[in-house]
C-alpha cells in the first residue's frame, strides 16, 4: 500500500508539473516590471480559447477569426505603453504561451498607416509556441488616414520606425522576466506596412531579429504614395478614363489568355509575368463602346497604370507601374472619387499640409521630390543598407505576388536586384532569397496557389541554416487543389511534362532564358 501510495503521488506530482507553467514569474506579477520608457498597463494568464478579440478594421469574417482564436492556448498577455519621446504613446501586446514555448519570439507588422494591433496575426504563431509581440506603432485610426502625424513629427518617426524596434526591446525583457531567459532565436514575419517595418529593423536595429520574413514590402514607401496617386489620377482625372470594375475583369481576363502560356504550360496562371508584354489596346471597341472592349480613353489609363509614373515634360518614365493580373485591387485604386485614400492622406496632410488640396494639381515632375522629402527619412529603407544584418548572420525572405494590385511587383524585384548588386555572392546564397508568386495579389488571394508556412521557413533558415531553394504553396481549403512550388527569383517553375499540372511534384525549378 505504501509503494502504492508512492507512486500515486509521484504521478500527481508529474501531472502538476506539466499544468503549471515554467516560468520565473507569474503572469500577473509582470505588472510590476519596471522597464525604462514603459508602463505596463495589464497582466493577465488567458485561459486556453477563452481570449476575447477587439474588432479590427481590416480582420478577418468573424468566423475566421472566432475559430481561430478558439485554438489558442493558455497565454500570459501583457500589455504596455511605450513613451520614447514626450509626444510618443505606443501601445504593444506581448503574449506568452503558458506552456510547451519553443524559445523563440515572432514579430508581428501592420497595414497601411498602422493605428491598431494586428491581435489576428498573434494568433497562429502563439498557437505553434512561439511568444509574440506586435504594436499600433503609436496612434489609434483606421489605416487609410495620415492625419495622425499632422503637428507630430514624433508619432511619424514612431510609425516609421522607433515604435517597433522599442516594442521589441521591450518583448524580449518580458520574456526573460516570465521565463527566466531570453529568447535564443527573434524572427519577424509581415506583410505590406508589415514587410517594409521588417526591412527597417534589419536596416536601423540589425540585432533585433535573426531572420525577417518580408512580404510584398511597401518600400520604399514614398514612392509608392506617388504610384499609387499616380494610378488613380490615370483613371479619374477625366470622366472620360474611368475604367469600372466590369472592364477591369475583361483586361484581366485578356491578360490571362494573352500570357497563359508563355510559361510551356496552359493552366489559367501566369507562371512567367516576365516572358510576356500584354498591351491592353488589344482590347480597344472597333465601333462604340461595348460591355467586352475598352474606350480609347481606357486603354491609354490601363497603359498609364502599367507603364508607370512618367514626368510629362519629358516622357521619362520615374517609377514603375503596376503588372498585369492585379486587376480586381486595381479598382481600389482607381475607383474614386479620389484616388487611394492611403496616398491622398500623406500627400494632403504631411506634404502639402492643405485640408483642400486637389489630387488632379499634383506636378509628376516638380511635386515627386516634394513628395519623397516629406517622409523618405523615417519611411523608406535604402537597398544598400543590410550589410551589418547580414555580417551578424541575419537571414531575409523576400518574397511578393506577381498579380499585387496595391504595391507594384516590380518595387520588390528592383530593391532585390539593387541590394544584390551590393553584396558578394556568397553572402547572397547565405542570407538573401526573393520569391515571386504567380497570380498572388496582395498579401494573398489571386487565381494561383498563395499559401506557404513562411514562418517554418525563415525559423527553419535562421536556425539550422536551411536556405529555402524551393516553397511550396496551395490554395486555401474551399478552393480547387492546386500546389505549385515557388523559386527563388529569377528562377521559375517548369513543368515536367508528366502527371497533373495541378500537383507541385511535377514541376522544377528552373534558370528561363533571355526575356
Amino acid at each position: 500500500m505504501r509503494e502504492f501510495a508512492r507512486i500515486v503521488l509521484a504521478v500527481v506530482l508529474m501531472s502538476l508539473a506539466v499544468s503549471v507553467p515554467a516560468s520565473a514569474t507569474e503572469c500577473s506579477q509582470l505588472s510590476q516590471l519596471a522597464l525604462k520608457g514603459a508602463k505596463i498597463t495589464g497582466a493577465e494568464l488567458v485561459p486556453a480559447g477563452a481570449y476575447d478579440a477587439p474588432a479590427l478594421p481590416f480582420g478577418p469574417p468573424p468566423a475566421v477569426a472566432a475559430a481561430i482564436y478558439k485554438a489558442m492556448p493558455a497565454f500570459c498577455r501583457v500589455r504596455a505603453t511605450l513613451t520614447p519621446s514626450a509626444d510618443s504613446d505606443i501601445k504593444i501586446e506581448v503574449w506568452m504561451p503558458a506552456e510547451n514555448w519553443n524559445g523563440k519570439l515572432d514579430g508581428i507588422g501592420n497595414g497601411v498607416w498602422a493605428g491598431s494591433i494586428s491581435t489576428f496575426e498573434m494568433a497562429t504563431p502563439l498557437t505553434r509556441g512561439y511568444a509574440v509581440v506586435a504594436t499600433d506603432t503609436g496612434h489609434v485610426g483606421n489605416g487609410l488616414d495620415a492625419g495622425f502625424a499632422v503637428g507630430h513629427p514624433e508619432k511619424l518617426v514612431d510609425f516609421g520606425y522607433r515604435a517597433v524596434h522599442e516594442m521589441t526591446v521591450e518583448a524580449k525583457a518580458l520574456i526573460a522576466a516570465f521565463y527566466g531567459k531570453a529568447p535564443r532565436l527573434s524572427l519577424w514575419t509581415s506583410c505590406s506596412t508589415g514587410g517594409r517595418q521588417g526591412l527597417m529593423e534589419a536596416f536601423r536595429y540589425p540585432d533585433d531579429y535573426n531572420g525577417i520574413s518580408a512580404m510584398a514590402p511597401a518600400n520604399p514607401m514614398t514612392a509608392l504614395m506617388v504610384q499609387s496617386l499616380w494610378t488613380g489620377f490615370a483613371a479619374l482625372g477625366n470622366p472620360a478614363s474611368a475604367v469600372p470594375p466590369a472592364k477591369l475583369a475583361i483586361v484581366h481576363n485578356a491578360y490571362i489568355k494573352a500570357c497563359d502560356a508563355k510559361d510551356g504550360v496552359k493552366d489559367g496562371l501566369v507562371g512567367d509575368p516576365e516572358r510576356c508584354r500584354f498591351d491592353p489596346k488589344v482590347l480597344v471597341c472597333k465601333g462604340k463602346d461595348g460591355p467586352d472592349c475598352l474606350t480609347a480613353a481606357q486603354v491609354v489609363t490601363m497603359k498609364a497604370v502599367y507603364g508607370g509614373v512618367k514626368n510629362p515634360r519629358t516622357g521619362k518614365r520615374i517609377f514603375a507601374g503596376f503588372e498585369p493580373g492585379g486587376e480586381d485591387q486595381l479598382g481600389l485604386l482607381m475607383a474614386g472619387p479620389e484616388p487611394f485614400p492611403v496616398a491622398t492622406s500623406y500627400m494632403r496632410d504631411l506634404v502639402f499640409k492643405d485640408p483642400k488640396w486637389d489630387f488632379k494639381t499634383f506636378d509628376y515632375d516638380r511635386d515627386v521630390n516634394l513628395a519623397r522629402d516629406a517622409g523618405s527619412s523615417v519611411l523608406d529603407m535604402p537597398s544598400g543598407g543590410l550589410a551589418k544584418f547580414f555580417a551578424g548572420g541575419g537571414k531575409l525572405l523576400l518574397s511578393h505576388g506577381w498579380s499585387d494590385g496595391l504595391i507594384p511587383a516590380g518595387n520588390t524585384v528592383a530593391f532585390y536586384q539593387a541590394m544584390q548588386s551590393t553584396l558578394d555572392p556568397k553572402t547572397t546564397a547565405s542570407s538573401l532569397r526573393l520569391f515571386m508568386i504567380p497570380g498572388m495579389e496582395h498579401c494573398g488571394g489571386g487565381n494561383g496557389p498563395f499559401q506557404f508556412d513562411a514562418l517554418s521557413v525563415i525559423d527553419s533558415w535562421a536556425d539550422k541554416g536551411d536556405a529555402p531553394d524551393r516553397i511550396v504553396a496551395s490554395k486555401p481549403p474551399g478552393a480547387t487543389a492546386m500546389s505549385r512550388p515557388l523559386c527563388p527569383y529569377p528562377q521559375i517553375a517548369k513543368y515536367s511534362g508528366k502527371g497533373s499540372t495541378d500537383e507541385a511534384a511535377n514541376f522544377t525549378c528552373v534558370t528561363p532564358g533571355k526575356r
